[in-house]
């Protein structure tokens, strides 16, 4: 199926399963959109694609469908599922209370390489939005909130958001388009408020930051609303 075109072969299965190699390829390409909500998904086009047996496609497509990412439907095809908006609400609500604890830690933790570090990543998600690189953007955002559990000593923390966080995800990439000069201002605030280890002022700071995906979702309703369940 043209949505499928050019997925991997397999790599070195020394550190990962199949399963987990299967699993990781098609939930970035959900995520993502590159496989939009609607696309039809094949136990045997993705097996012959990646150079592997079905059961660990098949076993892929049961963690996705337990995530709630796809819908199998026995004698008829898979699909990919609208973006559930109880699901983002229900990441959101993990995420937001997650980071604000962390943040709260993270402004008596962080020094002043751990500061210049993330002005980094910044400047260079400006410099991905300008170009409108929205894959960079997302990565070099995941890495900002994540590179601030690390050095908060909390990476446990980043663990379970980015288990938690794909449902978001699948909205916030819809967002990149008009979204991304705003999330990097968001930033630059979250940052002046470490800088100036004020506790509250930082989680107020990423709380503030994640709740915009509510407006992403109402903006969706109404520019994307056949993605939108």
């Amino acid at each position: 199926m043209q949505d499928l075109a050019s997925l991997p072969p397999m790599d070195d299965l020394r550190t990962r399963s199949v399963t987990d190699q299967i699993f990781e390829t098609l939930y970035e390409r959900v995520v993502n959109l590159t496989l939009p909500p609607g696309a039809k998904l094949s136990e045997a086009e993705v097996a012959a694609q990646m150079g592997v047996s079905r059961q660990p496609v098949r076993d892929a497509f049961y963690r996705l469908s337990q995530q709630g990412f796809i819908q199998i439907r026995p004698q008829r095809a898979t699909i990919v599922t609208p973006i559930s908006t109880e699901a983002v609400m229900q990441a959101y609500f993990i995420r937001s209370a997650l980071e604000q604890a962390t943040m709260r830690v993270a402004a008596i933790q962080l020094q002043p390489a751990d500061w210049d570090a993330l002005e980094r990543l910044i400047d260079l998600q400006e410099a991905a939005s300008r170009v409108d690189d929205r894959g960079d953007f997302h990565a070099l955002d995941d890495q900002f909130h994540h590179d601030i559990c690390a050095a908060s000593g909390k990476e446990f923390v980043w663990n379970l958001v980015r288990d938690n966080k794909g449902h978001m995800d699948r909205a916030r990439f819809l967002s990149l388009s008009y979204g991304a000069s705003t999330a990097c201002i968001e930033h630059r605030q979250i940052l002046a408020a470490l800088r100036a280890r004020d506790p509250e002022a930082a989680a107020a700071a990423v709380c503030d930051h994640l709740s915009h995906i509510e407006h992403i979702l109402q903006r969706l309703r109404i520019d994307r609303p056949g993605i939108i369940g």
